[in-house]
């Protein structure tokens, strides 16, 4: 019996002296973030700069703001960029616009006074980029229909493009998507466009391949979990040129990324960046400048797909005769049937905010680009 005490004695006390075990590392604990590109668009360009957050604390971009920053290309032009806050700046698209075969290098300076550190990119060559051939959908059955069941549909979106010169080696995609959200109640605000930025790493090479030629490249999959497919959805999918260098970058990022335990969820600094510090070599800088040249393709999705989520469905909760305690706190009115006395107007109600206004979730202004 004595023995078994002693046994849960020296249990407690391993349990009781367990701590946070956080790795001893040679790394500073603030490190500069870089993330941007410039383009040959007509467009305003965006270099955001934050800082990442010691070893052992919850990673989130804290963005670095009063930087001073510019775009030297290759003639010896410079061009500043304004900061707009949270850490983004931005080039005037009225005055600087990306070259295909010039190379560009980006300046950063921390303005601190006594304390200034300057960064400054490798020169990145703008590669050109073949345009998109094609970009389209494919119904995919997630569950086949039976007897009054209809099944339940996904859609899979694919790109297909080539670049005939064959010069164009390795590609990176994102995308921006938008789609129509519709209430089913007489209110003000019932119908609203919902637009989101993709936030994953699209990238393939065709190095190895004796043409470059990619096809049915997988986009994006949307499944019937969410209502981007429920009334009318489009996605714009944009397409870069990137140097194998740059590549390799990206590559390592995804790995990294699809991976759990990082040091750092920004971005991992066991990745090499393309920017040095001018005063302090040997200091760690995360993030890349890209450069490159880019071709867009959109297209717009109306069309039936079965067993697609309807999170209005289900909004009404309960009905009154009078007007409910906790009115337009707790419960909103969805839908008022008037009626002249002798009876009484009543109210169909819900405890979900969200079915009242679709601006909690998107905007009522239409998108230039929307297609009736």
């Amino acid at each position: 019996m004595m023995s078994g005490r002693i046994a849960i004695l020296f249990l407690l006390l391993l349990t009781s002296c367990v701590t946070e075990f956080v790795p001893e590392v040679t790394e500073e604990k603030e490190l500069l973030v870089v993330e941007g590109l410039i383009t040959d668009q007509l467009e305003t360009n965006t270099i955001r700069l934050s800082k990442s957050l010691p070893l052992g604390k919850k990673s989130e971009a804290r963005p670095y703001t009063g930087c001073i920053l510019r775009i030297k290309d290759d003639l010896g032009n410079i061009h500043s960029l304004k900061e707009i806050g949270e850490g983004k700046y931005i080039t005037d698209s009225t005055v600087f616009r990306g070259q295909i075969g010039r190379s560009y290098s980006l300046q950063i300076s921390t303005n601190t006074g006594f304390d200034n550190l300057t960064y400054e990119s490798a020169p990145v060559k703008m590669l050109p980029v073949p345009p998109v051939d094609s970009l389209y959908y494919e119904k995919t059955v997630i569950a086949e229909p039976y007897e009054n069941f209809s099944g339940i549909d996904g859609c899979q979106i694919y790109l297909n493009t080539h670049d005939p010169e064959n010069t164009c080696k390795y590609y990176r995609w994102n995308f921006e998507e938008t789609w129509k959200i519709q209430l089913n109640f007489s209110i003000q605000n019932k119908e609203c466009y919902i637009t989101e930025k993709s936030n994953t790493i699209d990238i393939k090479t065709t190095a190895n391949y004796l043409e470059s030629i990619i096809e049915r490249h997988p986009v994006l999959f949307i499944s019937n979990q969410t209502d981007r497919l429920k009334n009318e959805y489009s996605i714009l999918v944009n397409q870069y040129s990137m140097s194998e260098e740059e590549f390799s970058y990206w590559e390592k990022l995804e790995n990294i990324t699809q991976e759990t335990g990082g040091l750092y969820d920004i971005i991992p600094s066991s990745i090499p960046s393309n920017l040095t510090c001018n005063e302090k070599p040997e200091e760690k800088v995360l993030g890349y400048f890209s450069v490159s040249a880019k071709s867009t393709k959109r297209i717009f999705i109306r069309d039936n797909f079965a067993g697609i989520i309807d999170p209005y469905a289900k909004c009404v909760s309960d009905s009154f005769g009078y007007a409910p305690p906790g009115l337009n706190e707790t419960i909103w009115i969805l839908i008022i049937h008037p009626c002249s006395f002798p009876c009484i107007t009543w109210f169909e109600t819900t405890t979900d905010v969200n079915c009242t206004d679709c601006t909690l979730r998107g905007t009522t202004r239409k998108p230039d680009f929307w297609k009736e």
